[in-house]
């Protein structure tokens, strides 16, 4: 039986990557921090906690990570462990360093070291592109990283090409744009406007807070995406852009989200003094707020995913609109008691 180990397993993109893995035969292995209590709602959530196979792994220190590798040898290895939350990375930006790109270092100086044929995938980000110096951004467009989170990227994607180089390592990178779907962590701005509008819808008297309404991302739906990662994995050692080409602003993921939870949004104002009130009940569900805004912002991301799709096969089958209402859905349904609570 072939096998995969999963950093970041019990993560968005770990766990439906890991439960597509689990359905096309692969003994998965996933890699969680010792010494914590795995957050493992998502996997339970998926059906597929009992058919994964938990080790415990720190990816910032070496030798976990050799004696690991050796022992489980695996087919393929998908590392997705990241401090993936932006805002975070300004606070603490060693931390962000270790794991995203000590992290990385590890995990291919291990599989150099130990002669193992593990196939690697690397989890790049658009947060590399940064302030773009071209529209849309393709493989060849400069990186240009405005986050202690992106710079870390943006090295460990450096450093996987030059292991691919350098040693003949069948490592890959998939550069993804922002993904979301109903498993998407609560504290990024997507799933915070879905969430808290149910809250909202439910009675709550919380104002959603939100930065620069006026930012732009291309987003995707995350089980789309993490087909592209297993497709990548399998193919010629190469880099790719996984994105949908379409862009999104902030404030219009927050509109169509209202629309979709039964309310009728509309705006006043304008930069710091912009707020959204429901005109059906006209209560205020949405301000800005400036401690919201990052120290130094990306305001624009487009993704061209011209390169996988002409290569592998491979694009986007679900629109942004498919994609707020399911997580709205998600949302409003979780109070009534419907799906189960995957913690987070």
């Amino acid at each position: 039986m072939k096998s995969a180990l999963i950093t970041g397993i019990t993560g968005q993109d770990g766990a439906y990557l890991a439960n597509d893995l689990i359905n096309e035969g692969y003994k998965v292995y996933g890699a969680v921090r010792r010494g914590s209590t795995p957050k493992i709602g998502r996997l339970s959530f998926l059906n597929i906690i009992e058919k994964t196979n938990l080790v415990s792994l720190e990816v910032t220190e070496f030798s976990n990570v050799y004696n690991i590798l050796t022992e489980i040898k695996p087919d393929l290895v998908f590392n997705l462990a990241a401090q993936s939350f932006v805002q975070d990375s300004f606070k603490h930006p060693i931390l962000t360093t270790e794991i995203n790109y000590i992290g990385t270092l590890n995990l291919l100086e291990s599989i150099k070291l130990s002669g193992i044929k593990s196939k690697f995938y690397q989890a790049s980000t658009s947060e590399m592109y940064g302030e773009v110096l071209s529209d849309p951004q393709t493989e060849e467009t400069p990186f240009n990283p405005r986050s202690p989170y992106a710079v870390s990227k943006a090295a460990a994607h450096f450093l996987v090409a030059n292991f691919r180089e350098a040693y003949g390592i069948e490592a890959s990178s998939g550069i993804l744009f922002n993904h979301e779907s109903e498993l998407r962590g609560r504290e990024f701005v997507t799933r915070k406007i879905t969430s808290q509008l149910a809250e909202i819808i439910n009675g709550s008297d919380r104002v959603i807070q939100l930065g620069n309404l006026n930012s732009v991302r291309d987003w995707g739906y995350a089980p789309d995406f993490v087909k592209a990662m297993a497709l990548i994995i399998n193919n010629k050692p190469n880099d790719y852009v996984v994105a949908t080409n379409k862009i999104t602003s902030v404030r219009e993921f927050l509109r169509l989200s209202a629309i979709a939870s039964g309310m009728r949004p509309e705006f006043e104002g304008e930069g710091l003094n912009e707020k959204c009130f429901d005109k059906n009940t006209n209560k205020l569900i949405c301000e800005v707020n400036k401690d919201y805004y990052r120290p130094s912002d990306v305001v624009f991301l487009r993704g061209d995913y011209g390169k996988i799709k002409k290569e592998l096969g491979w694009s986007p089958s679900t629109d942004v609109e498919t994609i707020i209402e399911k997580m709205t859905k998600y949302d409003l349904d979780a109070f009534s008691g419907k799906p189960r609570n995957f913690g987070i």
